[in-house]
């Protein structure tokens, strides 16, 4: 799969790196003393569930190529082999949904996502596998050209161990998140890692009070001198400890007094923290709250509004960034003159069942679409052309403005 496209030449290393590799950035510990990195911060709910949320919304569109027509619109380029490598199987082990779904779910841990293109004798793209980011490096050769040097594993090349492969920038899809430089993105977990780690560090305190029996840590006090004090300890945490054992009640003898020395979670704000750092990963990601389950500031009234801006304001910038990067690198320059690449999200947009046909309404009545048009937009089956299914109508009582009142002239 893996392909050894030559090396360049001999280049001056200190001078020629871009300036914005994420992998000069590492990860350390947070301030909440929790290392996060992009698979650790997917063991938390917020973060899995902002990446799940994007990944499917991208990977369930439909994508499909166009192609202009002489007459100024657009028609979908079925016949150009790019259509079937992008909208069904982008090659023979996964499908358009998995490959785009992988690629989006770099992209917003890592703040890259890579593909290398798989070209035939003539030049044309007949496949595209996910490359992974973590082991992906672009730099710039000794005339100042990008190329990519990506480290292979055995898993994806077992006759190549351990083998830096070089791959040129044209063989490469690069989509490149928010980043300094414009050419190589930043990780979005490693700009937000504080807010994550507190996020781990508020999941791992409620994980253990709950395995501690819910009951917070105390003094047990005893009124003379114990030989073994730790056999005693050990004896109470193996009877009361776990929240198994949370229930049960406790029997002193010899004069021996249980204090709790620890505030409780309310005191804490302990359920207040975590919810606001749920909310603070879905503000990294700029994912509505009711996405995420937090249904506070939602009602019937405004659900519907946050859905569209999540379209709009979320979901848009990504496909855009999507299908620029993939004009440019899988198109030639007399191709993008031609086709280009676009995301249908009506779905995503469509109303409720009254707003779509009041609106269907206005625009067959007044002529700028017809039954068909309706129809096909509603997956329903077109009717015949004999029937009047193509017909464009409009109101007979609208005239043109100039003509207004001269069937009254006498």
């Amino acid at each position: 799969m893996i392909i050894l496209n030559g090396l360049f030449k001999s280049r001056d290393k200190p001078n020629n790196s871009t300036t914005g590799s994420p992998y000069r950035f590492f990860f350390g510990s947070t301030t909440a003393g929790k290392p996060v990195n992009e698979r650790s911060s997917m063991q938390m709910t917020g973060v899995y569930s902002c990446v799940r949320i994007l990944a499917e919304a991208v990977a369930g569109l439909p994508i499909h190529l166009y192609q202009y027509t002489e007459t100024g619109g657009k028609e979908k380029a079925i016949k150009h082999p790019l259509y079937f490598l992008l909208h069904d199987e982008p090659n023979p082990e996964m499908t358009s949904f998995v490959f785009r779904e992988t690629l989006m779910t770099h992209l917003l841990l890592w703040g890259n996502a890579y593909a290398q293109i798989i070209r035939n004798g003539k030049g044309e793209v007949i496949a595209l596998y996910p490359l992974m980011p973590n082991r992906m490096t672009v730099d710039r050769d000794a005339n100042g050209q990008l190329y990519y040097q990506y480290q292979s594993s055995k898993d994806e090349a077992p006759t190549i161990k351990g083998t830096t492969v070089i791959l040129k920038s044209s063989d490469v899809l690069h989509i490149p998140g928010l980043g300094f430089d414009g050419l190589v993105g930043y990780s979005p977990i490693a700009m937000a890692k504080n807010a994550i780690g507190m996020a781990i560090a508020c999941e791992e305190y409620g994980a253990k009070f709950f395995a501690n029996g819910a009951a917070p840590g105390g003094v047990l006090e005893h009124p003379g001198t114990l030989k073994d004090p730790a056999r005693i300890r050990e004896s109470w945490n193996a009877t009361f400890g776990g929240s198994s054992n949370s229930s049960k009640v406790a029997v002193l003898e010899e004069g021996m007094k249980y204090t709790p020395i620890a505030i409780s979670p309310e005191q804490a704000q302990f359920l207040e923290t975590r919810k606001f750092q749920i909310n603070e990963i879905a503000r990294i990601f700029r994912i509505p709250p009711h996405m995420v389950g937090d249904l506070e500031k939602s009602s019937f009234s405004n659900i519907e509004q946050q859905s569209l801006e999540f379209v709009k304001y979320t979901l848009e910038p990504w496909l855009v960034r999507l299908e620029q990067s993939m004009v440019r690198s899988l198109l030639s320059q007399k191709e993008k003159q031609e086709y280009f690449i676009k995301f249908n999200v009506d779905g995503l947009l469509r109303g409720d069942y009254q707003s779509r046909m009041n609106g269907y309404a206005v625009g067959i009545q007044n002529g700028f679409m017809s039954p068909n048009d309706v129809r096909g937009l509603e997956n329903m089956d077109l009717i015949p052309e004999e029937l009047g299914g193509n017909r464009y109508l409009c109101n007979g009582n609208m005239v043109d403005i100039g003509n207004a009142g001269k069937c009254y002239v006498g």
